[in-house]
């Protein structure tokens, strides 16, 4: 298996040709390229992948070395892939979803005019994610996390010309820069506790020392910290969540590969990578599931109140990336990567049937204007309907086994295990109630548009609709790999498949078919709860909305506010450190000092040249003056 290497470098030169010979070609050549080489990629990796299958356990991981990077002084670091179990499935992953938005990009983007570049940044981002998933050490997988990071600001900001688009860039970019120092921090922490970023010989080495305790704050426990910091950059958990909803600005193809499907999953497939890590580190782990949940809640509230599909899909990935941390954060790390893998589905599925209605619409985007799309576009609608039971977690489709195997999990955690569940439980009410919401508002009723807004709503083109229906076929079949013990499956089944090298999920064995029954049978009750108050309020009741908002108009603000982060941030951090830049950093340093000092040097000079000019003014009683001071100061010389 000695073609690893070929799964990032296809893509790479896609994005070389459509980014240098772009200009050039036509919108077919380039889409051709661009979706071409992912599905190589593509299936390259799904060889890959079968291959390893038929390996027996002891020969895996497989590692492939191919130069020296780094080497200076003790620290060596390689240029290298690994692929087992949890990165071949995050290699399918990537490239089986990113090929069905590269082929529905093709059509959403035909009238850009930066299509040539708009293909150029998806092929790179494929290329560094790949290389993110694939490197078999801390450092190469630093470098594919930085140039996700890199390509989302480029994609996030497609539509420079717009300042919101811009201003999204930034904030993702810099967001992102705090996190990525904790990362940095805990790779130099790795290398000097172990002497090493090799994965195989820093899990080696991590598997031999002790744990820490619960409340102790060790160097395991340091390190794995230090690395979550990282993850909720990247994959948006409190605190540094905020940049994620504003990239909706960025065209709805970006919105459903990066901030979906792929790239803010980083964070979750690094922490069940350092599996090994983490499990010595319970202090480490109880933060991550804590942060986790409590985001999962505070950005399902958030998505009740939003009125931008766009938006509330937004916030709803910022939820499930909470539920996916809560399972690595209770140990079930086989259970947060099945979710990663059903929630690409399902929400790359939401989010591109956003992009066909939004389309279909002529770019309107807010739901309050939309209404009776169901018979305009019933493909459309029939794969968002799909979507919406998966992410809802209706028996039978993907969401609603991963789900459940998070919730089991998380029940049987002994260290606040059955707070964690119940948050669980009630995000998940929340996310039947805010996506029944947002698909009644969408498709059914009357329209709330005026042929003033909209010249002609239609179905999207082929191009569109086929990546919808492939995307709504694996929401509907992708969870039966996980079937829970009590529908005649076993979660270890997923464990297994998943085993990143740590020891079976705590709670996996200990759940019994009754008490899976009865956690299944109340994530189903939460499910049908949040399903059937969205059809109260908006068909049988639409006026109770509007009287709740306003009998509540305080929490409605706060939620329609978003908890105010946004103004907490910019008035505690953003402002003092702009206000600081421009009064120190400016108006001090810079132009008091660097330009005083630089400019009193000219000034200095200038004058100096002024005096020195007076001897050369041309005049012959000048030059016989100088001559005659000269030869007076001459003779006072020699007879001091």
């Amino acid at each position: 298996m000695n073609f690893l290497w070929l799964i990032p470098l296809l893509p790479l030169l896609g994005a070389v040709i459509n980014g240098v010979l772009g200009k050039r070609l036509s919108r077919g050549t380039i889409g051709a390229i661009a979706s071409g080489s992912v599905a190589l990629s593509f299936a390259i990796s799904l060889t890959a992948f079968l291959q390893m299958l038929r390996l027996p356990e002891e020969s895996l991981p497989i590692v492939q070395n191919y130069f020296t990077w780094i080497q200076a002084g003790s620290f060596q670091a390689t240029c290298g892939f690994m692929l087992d179990h949890l990165s071949g499935l995050m290699i399918l992953i990537v490239t089986g979803v990113g090929f069905l938005i590269h082929v529905y990009s093709t059509a959403y983007m035909h009238d850009e005019a930066g299509f040539y570049r708009f293909f150029a940044y998806l092929n790179l981002f494929m290329f560094s994610m790949l290389t993110l998933v694939l490197a078999n050490n801390y450092l190469l997988m630093f470098v594919g996390w930085e140039g996700v990071g890199l390509c989302s600001y480029l994609l996030i900001g497609f539509w420079f010309k717009k300042q919101s688009a811009t201003d999204a860039g930034k904030k993702a970019f810099i967001v992102n820069r705090v996190g990525d120092f904790g990362f940095i921090l805990a790779a130099m922490l790795i290398f000097w506790t172990f002497k090493s970023v090799d994965y195989v010989q820093v899990f080696t080495a991590a598997a031999a020392m002790p744990a820490d305790q619960l409340g102790m704050i060790g160097t395991l426990t340091a390190i794995c910290l230090l690395m979550f910091v990282g993850a909720t950059g990247k994959s948006a958990q409190i605190p540094l969540y905020v940049w994620l909803p504003d990239a909706m600005e960025g065209p709805t193809p970006v919105s459903a590969l990066i901030h979906a499907a792929t790239m803010v999953t980083a964070g979750v497939y690094m922490v069940a990578r350092s599996a090994v890590l983490f499990d010595r580190a319970p202090g480490a782990l109880l933060v991550v599931a804590s942060i986790g949940a409590a985001t999962a809640l505070v950005a399902a509230s958030i998505a009740l109140v939003q009125t931008d599909i766009k938006k509330v899909l937004a916030y709803s990935t910022v939820s499930q990336l909470g539920y996916m941390f809560l399972a690595c954060g209770v140990g079930a790390y086989a259970a947060g990567v099945f979710h990663l893998m059903t929630h690409a589905f399902f929400k790359a599925l939401l989010f591109l049937g956003a992009g066909s209605v939004i389309h279909g619409m002529g770019g309107i985007q807010e739901i309050t204007r939309m209404g009776g799309l169901r018979k305009e576009m019933p493909w459309t609608f029939r794969t968002f309907l799909i979507g919406t039971l998966a992410i809802a977690g209706v028996p039978g489709l993907a969401g609603f086994f991963s789900k459940d195997m998070i919730l089991a999990a998380a029940f049987v955690s002994p260290n606040f295990g059955k707070i964690l569940w119940a948050v669980g439980l009630i995000v998940a009410g929340m996310t039947s109630f805010y996506m029944f919401r947002l698909l009644i508002l969408t498709f059914t009723g009357r329209p709330r548009y005026t042929h003033h807004d909209v010249h002609h709503v239609h179905e999207s083109p082929a191009p569109m609709l086929i990546p919808l229906i492939v995307l709504a076929f694996f929401s509907l079949v992708a969870g039966y790999v996980g079937l829970p013990i009590a529908l005649s499956g076993t979660h270890e089944l997923i464990g297994e498949f998943l085993h990143s090298g740590a020891p079976a999920p705590d709670g996996a064995e200990h759940v019994s078919v009754a008490l899976e029954w009865m956690l299944m049978s109340a994530s189903i009750l939460a499910a049908g709860v949040g399903a059937f108050l969205a059809y109260l309020f908006y068909v049988l009741r639409p006026d109770l909305p509007g009287r709740i908002a306003s009998a509540a108009s305080a929490l409605y603000s706060i939620l329609t506010n978003k908890y105010y982060v946004d103004e907490i941030y910019d008035a505690i951090l953003v402002h003092p450190i702009v206000v600081a830049a421009r009064e120190f950093l400016w108006k001090f340093v810079d132009v008091l000092m660097i330009d005083g000092a630089v400019n009193g040097i000219g000034k200095s000079v200038r004058s100096l040249a002024d005096g020195l000019r007076q001897m050369q003014t041309g005049y012959v009683r000048t030059y016989a003056g100088w001559i005659l001071f000269g030869g007076v100061v001459i003779v006072a010389w020699f007879l001091r």
